[in-house]
């Protein structure tokens, strides 16, 4: 049945809530994420009893942060929106985190808000008071796309229409709908007129300019060893497809930044992780959807406890930087980040913009002609480079095999190992991105990326988020869980065991959070201070979390801690066996620091 037919046997709306639900209908939202709360309640019933809890089906968390990652990592997995719901104010701080991530992120999630009610004579004592706002987006305004809270149900349609389109145009990111109680509770006289969304397209991407495209052409072809650095190109397949196109055309290597999975781990081309032994040479960059360049062409190194950038680029080294990130700098988040330096900045769409490149490159047959052998020689340079990186890998790897606790490039060969035959998806991993070059990733939106907003608590909520997006799809989703993140939304666990989402968690316990300890052992050489007490305040210890027992009691299958090295890879298996019958497992693996 088409959309058009679905939306002509609806039933007619008596309540303002019901036209709220009438809207993610129509724009297909499959679920939608929540915490109880009495603000919506208008809402929640409509859901259930006139939407019949189908497109969008509820989603129960255990707390709002939750609900609103899981919804990131649905948008990750998914490419489009799914939608959260929160308690007023209260809901709305605990939400805060998990928002500003997915706006870190440039990704999609409708989050949808109750107040009230506005009208102060309507209120109940105390309660309404401390829960409702005089603009309740202004918590969030600086980190959403757009906020908006229709005063009226008439204004409901327009209202989500334009939160809907600015979500997912690119560059995509949060919005907030803030729908007063009154408004939702409204009992309504007559027929509220549902538009026709097909007069309210989404607008086309945004390409480059002739001049764009002369230049970047004429530079390529002119280098004699350009490099290309990407970190959200694989948010479209398109762009995922041709930037492989781009870079076997000219034998052009290919950093990743992890922003999204970007290029394929085996390509002979992908030297990622080895810009200090390419970049010195190269005199031309080609940076794709790279908001922090500067983190892509520097290193840092370490000089009495401080960290401090060595350039690896040459100041002679012409950049050139195409992606849409500008158009959402703002003034209170710094996540813009450094000001860059660029020889040719595009403002364009890279889903648009690789395809059109390739698609001219491959018209220049002369000048690629004549340029042919100097190809031939830098792709047999560059796959050397790549075969000495998975060489030094190998080596570490056997080196460290049999190491108790058990090393991470063990677990991570043993993942490889277990997921080698499967229609595999990463759905989070380490802040590090190490395990990504273990595990032979070849297809679109096969690894999901690191997070960008850099909040703990994201893993787990995310990853249910992806597996609930794949549900029915036969891929075999996994989450790679630091245990400290995983303290934070532990009992999003619940959710995985109510809602019977496949999803194979492996927890790294490390028992610390390390990172800080890094840190810590800096300031301390800095300041001429004890180094052992680097693990005071960051260690999770005494008593160690017994993840395997908390798993259990929310109703997930769980074996571990695994403390043999040999030991893993049956328990893998195990898990893996529980996951594949349609329910969540859990793996806790006592492991080293990295």
């Amino acid at each position: 049945m088409s959309k058009a037919a679905r939306m002509a046997e609806r039933p007619r709306p008596q309540y303002g809530s019901d036209v709220v639900v009438d809207m993610l209908k129509a724009f297909e939202i499959e679920y939608i994420a929540i915490n109880p709360g009495a603000t919506f309640r208008g809402l929640h019933d409509s859901l259930v009893n006139y939407g019949g809890n189908h497109m969008p089906e509820i989603i129960l968390c255990p707390h709002e942060e939750i609900t609103v990652a899981l919804a990131q990592g649905y948008a990750r997995a998914k490419g489009r929106p799914m939608a959260s719901a929160v308690h007023n104010i209260v809901g709305l701080q605990h939400a805060s985190m998990a928002i500003y991530n997915a706006w870190c992120d440039r990704l999609p999630v409708i989050v949808m808000g109750g107040t009230g009610p506005m009208d102060a004579a309507q209120r109940r004592p105390w309660i309404d008071w401390v829960h409702t706002a005089l603009v309740q987006g202004n918590l969030v305004r600086d980190f959403v796309k757009w906020d908006d809270q229709p005063g009226s149900v008439e204004a409901v349609a327009d209202s989500f229409i334009r939160s809907y389109r600015l979500a997912t145009t690119d560059p995509m990111g949060p919005v907030y709908i803030c729908y007063d109680s009154e408004v939702q509770e409204k009992k309504l006289d007559g027929e509220i007129p549902f538009p026709s969304l097909d007069r309210y397209p989404a607008p086309l991407p945004m390409q480059a300019p002739e001049e764009g495209f002369e230049k970047t052409i004429r530079w390529l072809v002119e280098a004699k060893a350009p490099v290309i650095i990407a970190d959200w190109v694989g948010r479209r397949e398109a762009g995922f497809k041709a930037l492989i196109e781009l870079a076997e055309l000219l034998a052009i290597p290919v950093f990743d930044q992890f922003g999204r999975f970007n290029f394929p781990v085996d390509h002979p081309l992908n030297l990622t992780g080895m810009q200090d032994k390419v970049l010195g040479q190269t005199d031309l960059v080609l940076a794709l959807d790279v908001p922090d360049l500067e983190g892509g062409v520097t290193q840092r190194a370490q000089e009495k406890g401080r960290r401090r950038p060595i350039p690896l680029l040459s100041s002679s080294a012409k950049i050139i930087n195409v992606g849409l990130d500008d158009l959402l700098v703002r003034a209170w988040s710094h996540d813009f980040n450094k000001l860059r330096e660029t020889d040719l900045s595009i403002l364009a769409d890279t889903s648009v913009f690789l395809p059109e490149l390739v698609r001219r490159l491959k018209g220049e047959k002369e000048a690629l002609k004549k340029k042919d052998a100097e190809i031939e020689k830098r792709r047999a340079q560059w796959a050397k480079l790549h075969a000495e990186r998975v060489e030094a890998q190998d080596k570490q790897t056997k080196t460290k095999w049999d190491e108790k606790p058990i090393s991470t490039s063990r677990l991570y060969s043993e993942m490889a190992e277990l997921l080698k035959n499967e229609d595999w998806v990463l759905t989070n991993g380490t802040s590090s991105g190490r395990e990504n070059f273990f595990l032979p990733a070849g297809k679109f939106n096969q690894i999901l990326g690191k997070y960008k907003g850099g909040g703990l608590g994201y893993g787990l909520p995310a990853s249910l988020g992806a597996a609930l997006a794949h549900k029915g799809s036969g891929k075999l989703c996994v989450d790679l869980q630091p245990d400290g993140d995983m303290l934070f939304t532990a009992s999003g666990l619940w959710t995985a065991a109510h809602h019977k989402i496949p999803l194979l968690i492996i927890v790294c316990s490390n028992h610390s959070y390390y990172n800080d300890e890094e840190h810590q052992e800096r300031m301390a050489v800095l300041r001429g201070r004890p180094v052992e007490n680097k693990t005071i305040g960051i260690r999770i210890e005494d008593p160690v979390v017994d993840f395997t027992s908390l798993a259990r009691s929310y109703g997930v299958w769980g074996a571990g801690p695994v403390t043999e090295p040999g030991d893993l890879k049956k328990v893998l298996r195990d898990a893996l066996k529980v996951v594949k019958e349609g329910k969540p497992a859990l793996v806790d693996v006592a492991c080293q620091m990295r």
